[in-house]
Parts: structure tokens; C-alpha cells; sequence
């Protein structure tokens, strides 16, 4: 229950403590960097399938010759080459043959005199005095009662001649003894295993895995799988640090969960005594509820080197050091979590487990839209990347240091130094790639967001076309569309002067593939008297004139909030300025008593068990550049949409097919 404002725990919640100092990157890096013994530390020698993905902590050095011996590379016989000089189809070589036959694991026991030659199969051991192998379609093989020879002795007949160390891999070819194969550092992949094997050992030296700990911690913080309580999220923190940690050759040890007691914080803190790093997120900002940097001030040795970084997101990072060991924590918005781990704790691990500093790729691109930039602070912006017709093109993400999936839908990011506060659209900018390199998507998709369209992609997918999507509206996608970045555009524009669905769009270079119809209409709470059973104008007019019911807007730029503006004329009731970028952030507001009404599609209201006010009808199309309209996977999704069993999917989520 809320506390009385002249209360201590009132006073404590909105007491604020400040960083202790905001400094740079750079300089945070330096300090953190001054106390840290990040070399690896421990080897171990594991078996040959243990040690997949682990980074080798010797060099290795072959002590044999790979291959052992000569051996022949094809089916054939083994000659000396003199003896097969000017072979030809009409004159053929003709050389006896000896008596055995070499396969493979087959020590030879006879010598090829010259004159002579010796069957011999694929891998088969070379015999003293060979030098080249012929393949056996250059020749042919003639019984002795053929030839009227008086031993029993077959004619091998050449009919190409050969040159000495023909399909013959000479011993030491591939590896040599004394020659180093592998070196410290590697990570070792099935290929270093096939090595590592042809070597004849068993197994590798390896450094030992760091172990690192990881905490979330907050009130608000629910494990995956447990029931979620108004006001609380599930830690994905802890799980994406622990994967990026084993990504980097540690070995992540999960301690939980932990409320907002320092006593419980202190004792899981101890109980990572046997760690080789402790990587903390959340409870690291200035509110008094933040208690992680309280804690981790208790370190002495030295302790805290930085709280508080020029840098956004990230600027609240912690960083420490106890007796050489890194102790960190992370902001608790997923976003500034994974960024900073990254950029401040990601590099120290890599060299904890022996691996080499990240190689990051840049690639130049141009920004599409304006952004604004805080002065004063470094910013990093995660960017989308597209192709288009003029080369790349950055889209911000643009969904907060709270979102989860921006990291995971990123290609990479741009930096934007403390002195500069907006970037103009058509900017050139640097993109740092955040993995090794750029893969293009087959069916590139901008606009305005629909379920439906989630739908047909994932039907794409199935049939083997991969789809990169941005949702930054219908107007951002036409936009788009014109500047040829690119395949399809979802708009749902209604032009007002003519009443007509996004035919107003099209220009010389656009085209028109015609979508499905939803309803878009007004959601509210079931049971609202003020709702219930009433028309949607109606509804809204009175909705405008009571005092206290609050609506949810919708973005500029999108179709639902050219049909909220149409629908409210002059009025800007309570919520207007309040605007969200989806249908399902509509409904949730409603949900969540947030506001009382907004407009959004019939499909959404079904999902969140809302009331719903039809206003009309609307036309979800396609705008696709005339340049891309042939592309297989535009053809490919103009085809889908037409399929009969696609279009009754569609129509089993309320949506309508109208055949243009």
C-alpha cells in the first residue's frame, strides 16, 4: 500500500544517490583494466569429443609425418615414369605385371623394377622403385595367352605416359614431423579435431574454463516459469549473459535471483568466492532501492574503479575489481545489459579463456531518418541494416534499453560522439557488424506491422526464403519503398479526400499487390457500461465528454492514427498525447487499465479478451517497387497470398481476401 509521505520508507524510496564519478569509456576501460589479471590461468587435458569448442593452451606439434608413408591417390598401377615416355593409344607401353596387388594397410613385399608395374588401389602403400601411379582408365590389362608369352605373367598396356610423382602423396606432404599444426588460442572446431586425430592423440591441452558467476537481481525480477505478477518481468538477463558467457569460452555458473536485501546480496556474493568473475545486473542507477553498487562497494582491493559512464545506453555500468578479479554490474534494462557487457566485460573474458580480442567488422551506410543525440554522452544506437538501390541503409531500432529483442534483431550499431546532437537523414554513417559478416535477406519488408503479415512470412520461411522486418509504420514504408530499400511495403493509409485505401500511394516507380480487409475498431474492457453495446462514434463522443476516461493514441505516420484523427475531428481527449507503435501496445494499455479505449484491429481484441466497436473496414496492402516486382521472393509471396488454403488461414484470424 502506498506509504505516507512523511514516512522513512517514502523518504528512502525517492531519495536519490548520485555516481560516484561520470567519467569516459576510455578512461573506465583504463581503470578497469589497471587492476584486472585477465590472463588465463588453468590447462587441462581433455578427450578429443570433450574438447570441442575449447581453446587450445599449447601449440601442437607433430611428432609423425601425415601421411606415414607414399601412397597413391587413385586406382591404378605403380611404374617407374621412364618406362610409360612417349605411351600413346596407338603405341601403348607395355609393362609386366608383378604378382601382388596392393591395397590399403598393405606393407608391399616385391620391388618395381623398371620395366615393371604393380596393381595398386586408393591409399595403397607406394612400393620401392615406383615413382608414379597411372590411373587404370589409361590402360588396359592383357592375359598372357593373349600375347603368346610363355610365363603366366599379365601385359599391363599404358596408353598415357606419366610423370614421376603422378597421384602419388609423398610421406610428410600434408604434415611433417616436427611441424607445428595448431597453436595456443585456437578454438577447436571439428576440423582441429580431425587433426588432433590423424596426430594419433586422444586427447588436447586446453585452458580451463573461468568460471563466472551471474546475479539478477530486483523486487520486480520473476524466474522463467514462475507465476508473473502485475508489475514484474521475467529475467532474461540472466539467461542471455550466461549463453554469451559460454559463448566466450567460460563457464557460466547461475546463483539466481535476488530481492532487494543486501544481506541475501552479500551471502550470494561470497558464496562466487571460487569464481573467476562476478558479472551482477540490475540495482546499479541512483535510486536507494538500487543496492548491487552498495554492495559491491564493500570490495576494497581496489574495489570500485568506475560508477558511471559517459555512455548511452550503459550509463549507470559499475565496474570493480576484487584482488584482480572483475566484479561487475550491469544496468537491468536488457538492452544497456547486453551492450555494456560487450563493450566492458565481454573483452576481459575472452582473454581469461585464452582467446584472441574480437575482430569487429565496419561497414558505411547512410542513415534514412533524423536522429537527436544527448550532448555529453557517447551514444551507441543498435541499426537494421537493408540494401537498397544506393547502397545500405542503417534503421535505428529505436525500442529503449528496456526491449529484448532489439540486440537480437540488430546487424550492428552506429556511435555518435558526446559533441553531437542530431544527425541529419542522408548522414553517411560507420555501422560496427555485431557478428562476422552481413547476410543479406531474401524478402526485405518495412511498414506498418500486422499479424497477418507475421503469418505469410513465416509461411516464406517454410519455403526457404529468409525475411528481414522493420515496423516503423505505414508512411515509413512507402518512404522506404520510394528510396527502392525495400521488397514489400505493409501500408494501410486511407486517403481522406476520397475515402480509398492507399492507392494515393502509388507513383511511376511504386506498384500496388492488394493485401487482405480487418476491422479496425474501438477495444475497451468488457463490461464497461460506458462501451458496452454502444456504436463506436457514439461510444467516442461520449467517451470525449466524460472526465476521466483516458484513451491510448496510436503514432504519427500510422493508418490507425490517420482513422483516430479522422474519428475525434478537433477533440483531444484525455490520453491523446500518449502514443504507442502496435495494436497489441493498445490493447495492453486497456488491459492494464492504463486507459480506458483505443482503436486497434478485431484480431488483437480477440487475443487480449476485449470488448470491440466496429468503425470500418480497411485495406492492409503491399506496396512493392516496380524494380523488385519480379524478384522470385516477391513472385514467391504474391503467390502465396493467393493460395486458397493460405487465404482461409487468414480469414480463421478475422481477416478478409478481396481479389483486386
Amino acid at each position: 500500500m502506498p506509504q505516507p509521505r512523511d514516512s522513512q520508507e517514502w523518504r528512502d524510496a525517492v531519495s536519490q544517490k548520485q555516481f560516484l564519478e561520470v567519467i569516459s569509456r576510455d578512461e573506465a576501460t583504463q581503470r578497469f583494466r589497471q587492476h584486472l589479471d585477465s590472463k588465463p590461468k588453468n590447462r587441462e587435458s581433455v578427450s578429443l569429443p570433450e574438447s570441442l569448442g575449447r581453446v587450445l593452451a599449447v601449440d601442437v606439434v607433430s611428432e609423425i609425418d601425415v601421411p606415414a608413408f607414399d601412397r597413391s591417390n587413385v586406382d591404378g598401377f605403380a611404374v617407374q615414369a621412364a618406362d610409360t615416355a612417349g605411351a600413346m593409344e596407338e603405341s601403348p607401353a607395355k609393362l609386366p605385371l608383378n604378382s601382388e596387388v596392393l591395397s590399403p594397410g598393405t606393407a608391399p613385399t616385391l620391388e618395381v623394377q623398371s620395366g615393371t608395374a604393380t596393381p595398386i588401389a586408393t591409399g595403397g602403400m607406394l612400393p620401392r622403385g615406383a615413382d608414379a601411379v597411372v590411373m587404370i582408365e589409361h590402360t588396359d590389362t592383357v592375359a598372357p595367352s593373349d600375347v603368346g608369352a610363355a610365363d603366366d605373367a599379365a601385359m599391363l598396356h599404358v596408353f598415357h605416359s606419366a610423370a614421376s610423382g603422378q597421384a602419388v602423396t609423398f610421406a610428410g606432404t600434408d604434415i611433417a614431423r616436427g611441424e607445428t599444426v595448431l597453436r595456443f588460442g585456437q578454438v577447436i572446431t571439428s576440423r582441429e579435431i580431425g587433426v588432433l586425430a590423424a596426430l594419433g592423440l586422444t586427447s588436447a591441452e586446453v585452458w580451463k574454463k573461468p568460471r563466472v558467476a551471474i546475479v539478477s537481481t530486483g523486487n520486480e525480477i520473476v524466474a522463467p516459469g514462475e507465476s508473473l505478477p502485475t508489475g514484474s518481468v521475467y529475467d532474461s538477463n540472466a539467461a542471455i549473459l550466461s549463453a554469451a558467457v559460454e559463448e566466450l569460452g567460460c563457464q557460466a555458473v547461475a546463483l539466481g535471483t535476488v530481492r532487494d536485501d543486501v544481506e541475501r546480496l552479500r551471502e550470494i556474493i561470497r558464496s562466487a568466492d571460487d569464481c573467476d568473475a562476478i558479472v551482477l545486473s540490475g540495482g546499479t542507477s541512483k535510486g536507494a532501492g538500487d543496492l548491487s553498487y552498495q554492495v559491491v562497494s564493500e570490495f576494497t582491493d581496489p574495489g570500485i574503479v568506475a560508477h558511471g559512464v559517459a555512455l548511452k545506453p550503459g550509463k549507470p555500468i559499475c565496474l570493480a575489481v576484487n584482488a584482480g578479479r572483475p566484479v561487475v554490474v550491469l544496468p537491468g534494462f536488457p538492452t544497456s545489459a547486453v551492450f555494456t557487457f560487450h563493450e566492458f566485460v565481454a573483452p576481459v573474458l575472452r582473454e581469461m579463456a585464452g582467446l584472441a580480442p574480437e575482430n569487429r567488422q565496419t561497414v558505411e551506410a547512410t542513415l534514412p531518418i533524423r536522429m537527436n543525440s544527448d550532448r555529453g554522452r557517447t551514444e551507441y544506437s543498435l541499426v537494421s541494416l537493408v540494401r537498397g538501390e544506393s547502397g545500405l541503409s542503417a534503421w535505428p531500432m529505436g525500442k529503449g534499453s528496456g526491449s529484448v529483442t532489439t540486440f537480437s534483431l540488430a546487424d550492428g550499431f552506429i556511435t555518435i560522439n558526446q559533441h553531437t546532437e542530431m544527425l541529419d537523414a542522408g548522414s553517411p554513417v560507420p555501422v560496427t557488424l555485431l557478428g562476422r559478416e552481413l547476410t543479406p535477406a531474401d524478402l526485405v519488408v518495412i511498414g506498418s506491422h500486422c499479424v497477418g503479415l507475421d503469418f505469410l512470412l513465416g509461411r516464406m520461411r517454410q519455403r526457404g526464403f529468409t525475411s528481414r522486418v522493420l515496423h516503423v509504420g505505414s508512411m515509413g514504408g512507402v518512404a522506404a519503398a520510394k528510396r527502392g530499400e525495400c521488397d514489400i511495403a505493409g501500408v494501410h493509409l486511407m486517403n481522406p479526400a476520397t475515402d480509398e485505401y492507399n492507392r494515393h500511394l502509388l507513383t511511376e516507380t511504386l506498384d500496388l499487390m492488394t493485401g487482405y480487409r480487418r476491422c479496425q475498431g474501438v477495444v475497451f474492457r468488457k463490461g464497461d457500461d460506458r462501451f458496452e453495446g454502444q456504436a463506436a462514434d457514439q461510444a467516442v463522443s461520449a467517451a470525449i465528454g466524460e472526465t476521466g476516461c483516458t484513451m491510448i493514441n496510436r503514432n504519427p505516420g500510422s493508418g490507425t492514427r490517420v482513422l483516430i484523427d479522422r474519428l475525434l475531428g478537433d477533440e483531444r481527449p484525455a490520453g491523446y498525447n500518449v502514443q504507442t507503435k502496435s495494436h497489441n501496445a493498445v490493447a495492453t494499455a486497456v488491459v492494464q487499465q492504463r486507459a480506458d479505449w483505443g482503436v486497434a484491429i478485431d484480431t488483437v481484441a480477440s487475443t487480449y479478451g476485449l470488448g470491440f466497436l466496429p468503425i470500418r473496414d480497411e485495406h492492409y496492402d503491399f506496396i512493392i517497387p516496380k524494380s523488385r516486382q519480379n524478384h522470385v521472393p516477391v513472385l514467391e509471396f504474391r503467390k502465396l497470398l493467393r493460395e486458397p488454403e493460405v487465404q482461409d488461414a487468414l480469414a480463421e484470424m478475422g481477416f478478409s481476401i478481396t481479389q483486386s
